[in-house]
């Protein structure tokens, strides 16, 4: 895959975590719940329907009790290896408007596991549709909120393994 620096943003991080407990991480909604976004921010709901065309949908909670809801679908899975979905596209592959998913930001997201020594080589990547969406990703966070998040998700690791 090619990255464009103009429009992508790159998490990249290497974990003792064997990539098949980061999927399952990844991919079931009770784990998911535990680590999706930065505490002291929590999730109230997941929908995960693993298969393309198949329903990804969050809510993320602030810790003041406000809901934020975000609804995409599944674009490619490769178990234990590749995970793909966007917001711009709702469940079964319709046409979404912000306002149907949640996302004021709309993004494809791939998430990609290597094998690398004991563990894992994870590269979370989102894709954006023009230069002024990656920069505002940017400036809302992206590195450290998914650093912070997968970092959740090693500290959950144990308990899924």
């Amino acid at each position: 895959m090619k990255i464009n620096p103009e429009l992508d943003l790159v998490l990249e991080r290497f974990t003792d975590v064997k990539p098949e407990i980061v999927w399952k991480a990844w991919t079931r909604p009770e784990h998911l719940k535990r680590w999706f976004v930065p505490a002291p921010w929590s999730i109230a709901e997941v929908e995960v329907d693993l298969r393309p065309g198949g329903i990804f949908r969050t809510v993320m909670q602030s810790p003041d009790g406000q809901q934020f809801p975000n609804l995409g679908c599944f674009l490619e899975i490769v178990e234990n290896k590749k995970l793909v979905w966007t917001d711009l596209l709702l469940p079964g592959f319709r046409p979404a408007q912000a306002v149907q998913s949640g996302a004021d930001l709309p993004f494809t997201a791939i998430v990609l596991l290597e094998p690398h020594g004991k563990g894992t080589r994870y590269q979370a990547i989102c894709m954006h549709q023009d230069a002024a969406g990656r920069k505002r990703h940017e400036e809302m966070g992206f590195h450290e909120g998914w650093g912070k998040c997968f970092d959740q998700l090693v500290a959950l690791a144990p308990e899924i393994g």
